[in-house]
């Protein structure tokens, strides 16, 4: 995770971190998108643990986990993806992102050597915050896993310091308040939320909720070290499906197109920004 980091701030552009939905809408369709994210221009993978109840997901990843586990998608095949991606690449970074009942009804100390051996860098669990650190973001720590946390527009300066006391590999800011795929928010409001928690720390801060498009992600990464993009991938995906919910040969081609087309707008980020 530092090394790709360190990498692309000398190349002096922002990283496109993509997210999907492990087993969205199958096993192994979601395999071959994950193993086509990086020569799409996708520098770090969020790979999404399916739960029945993800709070803080919008409509169009809630169906994806809805899908997946219909599908038979588990935590362990999940952390299966990630093994047969790090067979080809072993050096794209992926971070599992999801909530923490799965993990713990797993068994966290397995889970943890399990996403070790997997080749797992990070973790972003939304429901753990920083008080609960003793549950999963110190041991994860021990074993050189990233814990990853997330900020938002009402993490405050008095709040911030805690937020980042254990959090590493980079922050997760969330530019708006309310689900994932939410409107784009107004990127002069994103950079001056940037520079607030550059302030308290040297991790990258990395922006998501909201980016769809190339023009979003040109917009956002003009400020941030890093763009996510989650919603738009999960719905090409849904779009590309048959009407019985299965994959065609449009599904893995469809998020190669928009990870490009967002790739290239990442890359013109701060060309953009300088001129």
């Amino acid at each position: 995770m530092d090394k790709r980091f360190a990498d692309l701030a000398a190349e002096g552009r922002p990283a496109l971190v993509t997210y999907f939905m492990g087993g969205d809408p199958d096993f192994e369709t979601s395999l071959a998108i994950m193993k086509a994210l990086p020569s799409a221009g996708a520098d770090i993978i969020e790979l999404g643990m399916p739960f029945s109840d993800p709070m803080a997901d919008g409509p169009a990843i809630q169906l994806a986990g809805q899908r997946a586990l219909k599908g038979g998608q588990t935590l362990k095949k999940t952390l299966e993806l990630a093994r047969h991606f790090r067979a080809d690449d072993q050096h794209t970074p992926i971070v599992m992102m999801g909530y923490y009942n799965p993990i713990y009804i797993y068994g966290v100390e397995r889970f943890l050597d399990d996403a070790l051996e997997a080749g797992i860098d990070g973790l972003i669990v939304v429901d753990l915050p920083p008080e609960m650190d003793d549950e999963l973001c110190l041991p994860a720590l021990k074993k050189d896993i990233n814990f990853i946390r997330l900020a938002t527009p009402t993490t405050d300066d008095k709040r911030l310091p805690k937020v980042l006391e254990n959090t590493s590999g980079f922050v997760y800011y969330v530019s708006m308040n309310g689900i994932t795929g939410s409107a784009l928010p107004d990127p002069s409001v994103v950079a001056g939320a940037v520079q607030r928690i550059k302030d308290h720390t040297q991790l990258p801060v990395c922006v998501g909720f909201g980016v769809k498009t190339a023009e979003h992600a040109r917009a956002i990464g003009a400020s941030a070290d890093g763009v996510v993009v989650g919603t738009a991938i999960v719905n090409q995906v849904a779009s590309s499906l048959s009407e019985d919910g299965k994959s065609t040969g449009a599904t893995v081609p469809g998020v190669e197109a928009l990870v490009r087309g967002l790739s290239a707008g990442v890359r013109s980020a701060r060309l953009v920004a300088a001129e």
